[in-house]
């Protein structure tokens, strides 16, 4: 394993010498002997830590400090001072040094502090590293969507990403709002803080409060501890709320504090807490219609609504699904180790005609089971699910999503009608005065349908 490096800059020959067969075993040391010769030094060395003399003729320690903190935060910089200038240390201390060490110097009080700065600066470079990952992941580049409507909503992202903007994300089941939060976040100044996730709809309505704003000890029966809420978690960072329709009309009142004045209070406390949260909610609900029925605080919606982003389901983004299909099929091979498996085109053509009312969360799960159920290649129609080799979403999977609402009536019924349209077309080879005559109707009305539901002619 590769030693790391430390620059040791002393103007005494001696204390450079000394330090130097300190941490030989362990480090590799590289000298200087001036403040001028370690910052043209810098840039060649790259050390991972600068261990610095105070005194020194020229540049003296406190400028070399400030030039290099200049140059590159990220390196850490010990001070090297004799006993009488200690309160110059600690001014170092304020304009960025790691910590000081006091000549002469104790030996292992000298290894720990190297170890623990360079230790220090090593575990910082790596969550740096981790967070560059984490931001080019979520990345609008990285989204799959060449769509008009996805390009769109990338180009919003851009806009208001490092902004503290609420945003409501809107969309079906399955359509990936999480990914847009996500994508929000780590594209905001925020980035290096906390994004908490919290579903409104998984967490019952009496325990919800204390889940978002925490609560106090003793402030009911099982609070024998204190707890700190999702709120305060995500203090300087963002938090998301996802299924925000599910909140009960309390809690709702008690968000749009914490939207208007920044504070709330604990469950059993007497003291406002402030905080500093970006949120952004998610829902599968018409929430106009739920201000309407008196269930959603309009004042609320409003506040929330700020920016609106609305993710279309896949029905009415088909372009997007060889793009879906191609990087599931990549990035599923890669997480099971396994080899990639190739479509015939008549299981390709049956996952483009299928209409995919789980959106990609469902297209995601059905190129995992046949890359998992299929020893041979290619994947043909038959190893794929019957309701995608048939191309018919069955009733009760649409009831459930209904009854579940994660999806409403209105698209549950418009489902209904394009599997009925699309299957008397392939019946009558798409002819479609046939296709008309066969479902007791006009070719005017069946083409307005069609248009209507996103039906494209066959070649």
């Amino acid at each position: 394993m590769e030693k790391r490096k430390v620059l040791i800059v002393d103007d005494e020959p001696g204390v450079r010498e000394s330090v130097r067969m300190v941490l030989k075993d362990q480090y590799d040391a590289v000298l200087a002997s001036s403040g001028e010769e370690a910052l043209e030094m810098l840039s060649d060395v790259q050390p991972d830590l600068v261990m610095l003399d105070v005194l020194m003729p020229g540049l003296d320690g406190l400028a070399v400090l400030e030039r290099i903190k200049e140059r590159d935060q990220r390196i850490p910089v010990l001070m090297l001072t004799a006993t009488k200038t200690v309160k110059t240390a600690v001014t170092a201390m304020k304009l960025g040094a790691f910590d000081y060490v006091t000549k002469p110097f104790d030996v292992e009080e000298l290894l720990i502090l190297v170890e623990r700065a360079t230790r220090d600066a090593a575990r910082n470079a790596e969550l740096e590293s981790l967070r560059w990952e984490v931001g080019r992941r979520y990345s609008p580049d990285n989204i799959i969507g060449h769509s008009p409507q996805m390009q769109k909503i990338f180009r919003t992202i851009g806009m208001v990403a490092p902004l503290k903007t609420t945003v409501l994300v809107t969309g079906e089941s399955g359509t990936g709002k999480e990914l847009i939060a996500k994508a929000l976040h780590y594209q905001s100044p925020r980035a290096a803080k906390a994004l908490v996730t919290l579903n409104c709809a998984a967490i019952p309505e009496n325990l919800l409060e204390s889940e978002l704003f925490g609560h106090e000890r003793g402030s009911f029966t099982d609070a024998v501890t204190k707890k700190l809420g999702q709120f305060e978690l995500a203090d300087q960072g963002t938090i998301f709320l996802d299924e925000i329709g599910e909140l009960a009309p309390a809690l709702q009142a008690k968000l749009l504090r914490v939207i208007e004045q920044g504070e709330f209070m604990r469950v059993g406390g007497k003291q406002a807490i402030h905080v500093d949260v970006r949120i952004i909610a998610a829902t599968n609900r018409d929430l106009e219609q739920a201000m309407r029925d008196g269930t959603f605080r309009s004042d609320l919606y409003y506040r929330l609504n700020v920016v609106s982003l609305h993710l279309p389901p896949l029905r009415e983004r088909p372009e997007d699904l060889p793009l879906l299909i191609k990087h599931f099929i990549a990035t599923k091979s890669a997480q099971l180790g396994i080899r990639e498996k190739h479509l015939s085109p008549e299981a390709v053509d049956a996952l483009l005609r299928y209409s995919w009312p789980g959106n990609v969360r469902e297209i995601e799960n059905v190129i995992e089971r046949i890359l998992v159920l299929s020893d041979h290649e290619p994947i043909g129609l038959e190893d794929l699910p019957e309701q995608v080799r048939t191309g018919r979403v069955e009733t009760s999977t649409i009831q459930q999503l209904v009854l579940r609402r994660e999806k409403s009536l209105t698209d549950a019924v418009d489902d209904f009608e394009r599997e009925i349209i699309r299957t008397a077309l392939q019946h009558v080879e798409f002819n479609q005065t046939r296709a008309a005559e066969l479902l007791g109707t006009t070719r005017r009305i069946l083409k307005y349908r069609m248009d209507k539901l996103g039906i494209q002619s066959d070649d």
